[in-house]
């Protein structure tokens, strides 16, 4: 089942086409690897399915329900979420209070909100600093009180949008096993981002974007002898 469809999909900016008709699904379960070049149209398409663009031309659906004109608010009720290039916590409250925001999507009340975010807390593994402020974390915990906030929403599918951006390789690997276990959740995962020895480390398929283009996708070791995509993004040392 196609969780998220997106059907001849363009975004113009005046006569810049950001996306020029992307036909794309993701199915249920699935962890989706998006890839290319800086200004390849991930983010807007990311953009695009979470209502915070408009999409020129064509349609998305989720489960089945055309989402193309519904606003960001209601996309994250209906059940998709997403993180964004640039971490966007609360600075100044604190970690517990930057994911009970997100649990007040689906808990209003404040006492019960706590005890969610409590829980994705613990699962995040920042139980230990609920108390801090958040703006005084590292930028690795930051972007893990994002992902906590995100799936505190409890969405049925989650776009991330570089959230290894800046972090070392140990952060780097305590993301991936982080990322895994809300995907054993079962949650579906769309990932954008530009380190390949993670994308291809937690894709079951991978999407590769250019100019605005979806120009192939499939499993991540068809993907690395595409020679569209090695001269796309890649780069020669990646051929066989």
């Amino acid at each position: 089942m196609a969780v998220l469809e997106a059907k001849d999909v363009s975004m113009y900016f005046g006569e810049l086409a950001a996306l020029k008709e992307i036909n794309l699904s993701v199915e249920q379960g699935e962890i989706l690897g998006l890839i290319g070049p800086n200004g390849a149209g991930k983010t807007t398409f990311f953009n695009c399915a979470t209502g915070f663009l408009t999409c020129t031309r064509g349609d998305i659906f989720f489960k089945g329900q055309n989402i193309t004109r519904v606003p960001g608010h209601r996309v994250c009720h209906i059940g998709i979420c997403r993180t964004f290039q640039i971490v966007q916590s609360f600075s100044e409250m604190t970690v517990l209070e930057n994911v009970m925001m997100g649990a007040f999507c689906r808990h209003p009340n404040t006492s019960n909100s706590m005890h969610s975010a409590q829980d994705i807390l613990d699962f995040t593994g920042l139980a230990d600093k609920r108390d801090q402020i958040a703006g005084s974390l590292t930028l690795a915990d930051q972007k893990r009180i994002e992902l906590a906030r995100t799936i505190a929403t409890e969405p049925d599918l989650i776009l991330l949008d570089e959230v290894m951006a800046g972090l070392n390789p140990a952060e780097t690997e305590e993301a991936i096993e982080l990322i895994k276990k809300i995907h054993q959740k079962g949650l579906t995962i769309i990932v954008v981002e530009h380190v390949m020895e993670v994308i291809m480390n937690i894709s079951h398929r991978i999407a590769v974007f250019d100019s605005g283009e979806l120009i192939v996708e499939g499993p991540p070791e068809k993907i690395v002898r595409d020679e569209r995509v090695i001269q796309a993004y890649l780069g020669e040392e990646y051929h066989a």
